[in-house]
């Protein structure tokens, strides 16, 4: 049976060595219902992910380390409603004194003297040699997932999204124990044994982290992934301080350690890809051959449009094309298509290439290849216009910051995809609440003399708060203006963490809002570029890589 751990500071040697066959526990659960009723609402997903598995069944064998407060709690509630054959919870000081040392040591005699008595297993020494692993050192360009613990799903989903091989460095995999001695007794061997355990490179819990500076000062290090657990904020002063040091790319992913959550930021580790290593012209997604036409189709396949953009060899837009999305990416994209086709008057054949782009596009069959929507975005706004070194879009479920260096390539890009607050989907919802279109409630909102707060952050809430305001007799306009401040806000502050410089343009349907725009406008206190075309920017960007392809 597998003895399960969560910690680098686990002592999987001295298990090991009384017949312990230990892993690290990972897994990441679809969500949490067994968890959930037992555990408080505010266990971080990690927490949570541990007693989903030990409730269910999975796990048998646990051994815990008291890092934080959640882990002492997830003890808790095993320890009286958990059926484990065996649990145990380790006291770890957060330093590498003499006492720490004292009291670790303790902590694995008390350790082997429960386990030994469970599996009913005597200490080998010769196994417990044996079980040191050096800690492999890259010889070869890689990727490192830094920061909080990362889940199994998400982590393969990053193997397979980035251009190079990807190394776990966070928490319990970056663990760096020394060899032990040739020589000595239980009890020396133990106290040997603490001080190395203590030793390694620390977690970011340690009093004393700066020995972390080691995970990023590899010359073969190319590009870092930092990851945090929503609700755990360690990690996170670790990622401020790099953000402004590293020399390499670096991308900022926070999960909830649900299995949807590496779904959801698939789209992120594809763009944080296309920046370290854009891909060649050449590959496509079919083994189709070039097609004689003379035309170059962009789709983007989002939540709330399917935009189609068709340019020419000479890179002129030939037609144009926005649509709902229904219920199918394929079916939308389907349509789309026919009807640009149509307002061209072109046929199938006349198409050279076809580049894919949004949150549909791999469910889009017709594409000869796809490419995420930061990147595509980016290329059509500096084809729109070069000056532009920070593009803000606001899409149906999301809002995306990015910026660009002279040459129109992404350096950073922000993405709020966890809320539909400050989305098109969100002024859509306020819309029908306050019986208006879309169009209306873009006029009105120009029209305004109360600074209205619209407080909440969440979605719901926030339609709450409409009716209230509603209720009170408040002005539309004024409701409306409220409304607009808080998409801008949560903008604006997307922006500031991003680094944005002038020039802004501002791209997606939201664009078309002037009371949304100005708000921004004046919450950054710069001026937006908006094109004609901003809605259709990223089919834009989609059909130029297209053009690319030939």
């Amino acid at each position: 049976m597998t003895t399960h751990y969560i910690c680098k500071y686990t002592p999987v040697e001295l298990l090991a060595a009384l017949g312990g066959n230990c892993a690290v526990l990972d897994q990441m659960p679809d969500g949490f219902p067994l968890s959930d009723q037992l555990g408080h609402p505010n266990l971080c997903g990690f927490g949570k992910a541990v007693l989903e598995a030990c409730l269910s069944g999975q796990v048998k064998e646990l051994v815990l380390v008291n890092c934080c407060d959640v882990i002492r709690s997830v003890y808790d509630i095993l320890e009286e409603h958990g059926k484990l054959d065996f649990l145990f919870l380790m006291d770890l000081l957060h330093c590498g004194d003499q006492c720490a040392r004292q009291r670790m040591k303790g902590e694995l005699l008390r350790l082997a003297e429960a386990y030994g008595a469970y599996k009913g297993a005597a200490f080998d020494p010769q196994v417990f040699r044996s079980a040191f692993v050096p800690m492999e050192q890259p010889s070869q360009p890689y990727l490192s997932v830094l920061g909080g613990r990362v889940g199994d799903k998400l982590f393969q989903t990053m193997a397979e999204s980035l251009p190079l091989p990807v190394r776990n460095d966070t928490c319990v995999h970056n663990r760096s124990v020394a060899q032990p001695p040739e020589k000595g007794d239980f009890d020396a061997l133990m106290d040997w044994y603490a001080g190395a355990l203590l030793e390694q490179t620390p977690c970011m819990r340690m009093t004393d982290a700066a020995g972390r500076r080691q995970l990023v000062n590899d010359p073969h290090l190319k590009g870092v992934v930092y990851h945090t657990v929503k609700f755990c904020d360690y990690y996170g002063f670790e990622y401020s301080k790099l953000r402004h040091e590293l020399s390499v790319p670096m991308l900022k992913l926070e999960s909830d350690y649900t299995a949807g959550s590496s779904g959801q930021l698939s789209t992120r580790l594809e763009a944080f890809a296309e920046t370290m290593a854009p891909a060649q012209p050449s590959q496509r997604k079919g083994e189709r051959n070039m097609s004689s036409g003379r035309y170059y189709v962009g789709i983007d396949s989002g939540s709330t449009s399917t935009d189609v953009a068709i340019l020419d060899r000479d890179k002129n837009l030939v037609a144009g094309v926005i649509l709902p999305t229904g219920a199918g990416a394929s079916a939308g994209a389907e349509r789309a298509l026919e009807q640009a086709l149509t307002q061209a008057g072109l046929r199938r054949e006349d198409i050279a290439a076809t580049v894919t782009t949004g949150y549909g596009r791999t469910a889009i069959q017709q594409g000869d290849k796809s490419i995420t929507e930061i990147t595509c975005h980016a290329k059509g706004a500096y084809f729109l216009d070069p000056s532009v070194r920070t593009i803000i879009d606001i899409g149906g479920q999301d809002s995306k910051v990015i910026r660009l260096d002279g040459e129109g390539n992404v350096v950073n890009f922000l993405m709020n995809d966890k809320c539909a607050a400050g989305t098109g989907r969100f002024l859509e919802l306020m819309a029908r609440t306050l019986e208006l279109s879309m169009e209306e409630m873009s006029q009105i909102g120009l029209e305004w003399k109360e600074e209205i707060v619209i407080s909440s952050m969440c979605t719901v809430f926030a339609e709450s708060e409409v009716v209230s305001l509603i209720a009170q007799n408040k002005s539309r306009g004024d409701i409306i203006h409220g409304l607009n401040q808080s998409v801008a806000a949560r903008t604006a502050a997307l922006c500031r963490r991003l680094g944005g410089e002038p020039n802004y343009m501002m791209t997606g349907g939201v664009s078309k809002n002037r009371g949304v725009v100005e708000a921004i406008q004046r919450e950054l206190g710069v001026e937006l570029l908006v094109s004609d075309q901003a809605q259709l920017n990223g089919a834009l960007g989609a059909a130029l890589f297209a053009l690319e392809l030939n």
